[in-house]
């Protein structure tokens, strides 16, 4: 736990201004990747399909609950990680649903094919590491809230 609080100050503290630019587009690409996921639900049944992970969940059960868990968790935490509001806790919510996109969907094809998207999930997954461990930076609204009291 030590060492936890540790990294959480040693990131508050070495925060340059311009990370936090970076951190508001990370929340943008995921808003985007959940708006792109709704339109496209068809993908993940066929591919649930095709690896045999339906069955073994049962079909409409496991394709629901997941679909729906990302769609939350890229809307809801791109508009968070944009905004600055608790950015490392919806960070942490997203690292799992990053892993299995760059793991499991995007490894699964070829990566160096045109318009592969592998190298933005990596980007992204990536981005989520580095701001789990620097958290919110100075714009943000947790630091709004911390001026005003």
């Amino acid at each position: 736990m030590k060492t936890l609080l540790q990294i959480k100050i040693w990131g508050d503290h070495h925060h340059p201004k311009w990370i936090d630019y970076l951190r508001i587009a990370l929340g943008m690409i995921l808003i985007w990747k959940g708006i792109a996921f709704i339109l496209n639900l068809d993908v993940l049944d066929q591919y649930l399909r095709e690896t045999g992970i339906a069955e073994k969940l049962g079909l409409s059960i496991s394709i629901t609950i997941l679909a729906h868990l990302i769609i939350i968790l890229h809307l809801i935490g791109g508009v968070c990680i944009a905004v600055g509001l608790r950015t490392r806790l919806f960070c942490l919510f997203n690292l799992p649903a990053l892993l299995g996109a760059v793991v499991l969907v995007n490894l699964r094809q070829n990566i160096f094919r045109p318009y592969s998207e592998f190298w933005l999930s990596l980007i992204v997954l990536l981005g989520i590491i580095c701001f789990l461990v620097i958290g919110n930076g100075v714009i943000a609204v947790e630091e709004q809230e911390e001026e005003m009291v």
